[in-house]
């Protein structure tokens, strides 16, 4: 999907995917009539969004997770491995190390890396059910980029870079994957 003009729709990006979700339960819920040419017979078509492609700064949009700052992984979630550079005020992403195997001859490397063995295991992948646990609260979140009808998060204060509760998880095979 493109979005025509010079700036992203930040968090009113859902305004733009309310029809896409829409046809999306549609297709899942009820189906549509779709004529197989092979057996030259009609069917009921259900579908399913199975994972969209995108840069990492869509990724945040479409998550809803903030791809900015200290805990910038949505796949890491609150055990993003992160320092802040004092000289330079930018977030570094250390900690790739910890996703190798235990054995491995670099996680022992002090003198290649930051001067640390690494002893970590990798974070441990958030279920569904946890992801709705954090983002229980952020609901009814309005669709615009109007600062003045925002609802201002603070992320310190949640421990967290939820900024909404995306549109995809109302979708129904995405809750029924919870079970």
């Amino acid at each position: 999907m493109l979005i025509p003009g010079p700036n992203g729709p930040e968090d009113a990006i859902d305004t733009y995917l309310q029809p896409l979700i829409e046809e999306l339960k549609e297709l899942w819920e009820v189906g549509i009539e779709t004529f197989d040419a092979s057996t030259k017979e009609n069917f009921k078509l259900h579908a399913s969004l199975l994972w969209t492609i995108n840069d990492f700064p869509a990724y945040g949009n479409l998550s809803r997770w903030s791809t900015k700052g200290k805990l910038a992984c949505p796949s890491c979630n609150k055990d993003t491995s992160s320092i802040r550079l004092a000289n330079y005020r930018k977030q570094c992403f250390m900690g790739h190390r910890r996703y190798l195997p235990k054995d491995h001859r670099w996680r022992n490397d002090k003198k290649s890396f930051d001067n640390i063995i690494e002893k970590r295991l990798p974070p441990k992948t958030c279920s569904r059910i946890e992801i709705l646990n954090q983002v229980q609260d952020l609901e009814g979140q309005p669709l615009t980029k109007d600062p003045k009808k925002k609802r201002k998060i603070s992320h310190e204060k949640r421990n967290d870079s939820w900024n909404k509760k995306s549109i995809f998880f109302e979708l129904p095979y995405w809750k029924s994957l919870l079970l």
